[in-house]
C-alpha cells in the first residue's frame, strides 16, 4: 500500500468520508493498477456528490480498466447527465469521447 493511500485510509477510518477523499483514494488505486478498488471508492464519491464530474470520468475509466465495459458506459452516461445539468460542458464532452472509444473498441 502506498503511503498516500495509507494516509487517506486513516482519514476515512476517522470518519471523514467525503467525495474528495474518495476521489483521492480512487485516483491513487488507479495509478497502482487496482481498478476494482478504485471503482469502489469512485462509486462512493459520486454517491456523496453526484455533480462531481471528475469522479464520474475516473469511475468510467476504472470500470473500463476492470473490464466492466457496460458499467463504464453507464457511468459515462450518468456523468454526462450530471455534468450537463451543472453546466460542466467540457467534462460532458470528454465523457462522450470516452464512451465512443468504448463503443469503437467493442465493435
Amino acid at each position: 500500500m502506498s503511503p498516500l493511500i495509507a494516509n487517506l485510509e486513516k482519514m476515512l477510518a476517522a470518519g471523514r468520508d467525503t467525495a474528495l477523499l474518495r476521489f483521492g483514494l480512487g485516483s491513487e488505486h488507479l495509478k497502482l493498477k487496482q481498478p476494482a478498488e478504485a471503482a469502489a471508492h469512485l462509486r462512493r464519491a459520486v454517491e456523496l456528490d453526484p455533480g462531481y464530474s471528475a469522479a464520474w470520468k475516473l469511475l468510467g475509466r476504472a470500470l473500463a480498466e476492470a473490464g466492466d465495459t457496460a458499467g463504464a458506459r453507464q457511468a459515462y452516461r450518468e456523468g454526462i447527465a450530471h455534468a450537463e445539468a451543472k453546466g460542466d460542458i467540457q467534462a460532458a464532452k470528454e465523457m462522450r469521447v470516452f464512451a465512443r472509444r468504448l463503443d469503437r473498441d467493442a465493435g
